[in-house]
């Protein structure tokens, strides 16, 4: 990518979205990138103490939202989607804990949220700078849904989506087949999916195999800055919550790859296929679905292009040099 990428970003700040708003604040203070504005929603916690998340770890690593403190980078942060679309709201607190930061129970932020509701943002930010926002979204897709529904140019007004989301040859996280961003709010998944925008989808069969393990945190965990303190206390919380799942201490940062390949899309191996979202079944609803056959498709829909692997130790040295930057 020879330009440095506008990204508005969709997210419920866990701890796997606070490390990937400190990999995105890297990007910034290097300028290899512009954070044009974040947006939350449900899924991890709740969304305004998403937003506040979000807040505080932009502002540990020098961005703020505005105000007197805003000597530094700016960027807004708005409340979104505090429920689904046509389900029950659940949170991850046993992998996020209570704060969605560990239970680090963190001070208040110096800023705050913006009044615009997220959905509104995308929509507005689109307008304005058309053909040039790529879109990251690393939890539920209720703002998405949601903008899509309030300006049906939306898709092409959006340079590019991409979404850490969905299995396909890989077990779910949620159910036995459904992961937990398009579990959340499988209507809205669906809905952008269906959008004539282009999509990057970055499933668990990706982001899984880039678990990483005790020498990665150990090496984190020596380096003693703020940042890098911070970073670690919440993946302790997050490695503990793992450690049953990958057999060996370790955690999955999953969105921080979602939003590495939107920076360097070579790091990753793609098929494309259509993708749709189960909605109906007893035992599947939320699951996302391809056609893997090798007939001609019959899906009228616009192929995704699926992230079926990475280059695992390139994408772990990367995440791990943009934390020690601070």
């Amino acid at each position: 990518m020879t330009k440095a990428p506008k990204i508005l970003y969709d997210c419920d700040t866990g701890i796997d979205d606070a490390m990937t708003l400190l990999y995105l604040a890297s990007l910034v203070q290097a300028g290899e990138a512009e954070l044009a504005a974040v947006g939350t929603v449900h899924g991890n916690i709740d969304p305004m103490t998403g937003a506040l998340n979000t807040l505080r770890v932009l502002e540990a690593a020098g961005i703020h939202s505005g105000g007197r403190e805003a000597d530094g980078p700016v960027v807004p942060v708005a409340v979104g989607a505090a429920r689904p679309m046509a389900q029950d709201v659940h949170y991850a607190l046993d992998w996020h804990g209570t704060d969605g930061l560990g239970d680090t129970r963190l001070p208040e932020p110096a800023g705050r949220p913006v009044a615009e509701p997220a959905a509104a943002q995308i929509v507005r930010l689109a307008r304005a700078m058309p053909g040039e926002l790529t879109l990251l979204a690393t939890g539920p897709l209720t703002n998405l849904g949601s903008a899509l529904l309030l300006d049906g140019e939306l898709p092409s007004l959006i340079r590019e989506v991409v979404v850490m989301g969905g299995a396909f040859d890989h077990p779910g996280n949620i159910t036995t087949h459904a992961e937990a961003n398009i579990w959340h709010d499988p209507e809205a998944a669906d809905l952008v999916f269906a959008a004539d925008w282009p999509i990057v989808l970055v499933p668990l069969d990706a982001t899984h195999p880039t678990a990483v393990h005790d020498d990665w945190l150990d090496r984190l965990a020596a380096h003693d800055t703020p940042v890098a303190r911070f970073a670690a206390s919440i993946l302790e919380f997050y490695a503990d919550a793992y450690t049953p799942t990958l057999k060996r201490r370790g955690a999955v940062i999953h969105d921080a790859l979602a939003a590495m390949l939107v920076v360097d899309p070579d790091l990753g191996e793609y098929v494309q296929r259509p993708v749709r979202v189960e909605l109906r079944g007893e035992l599947t609803r939320g699951t996302t679905v391809w056609d893997a056959r090798s007939l001609p498709a019959e899906d009228t829909r616009r192929p995704v292009k699926v992230a079926v692997g990475s280059d695992v130790a390139r994408f772990q040295e990367r995440l791990l040099s943009a934390l020690l930057t601070f």
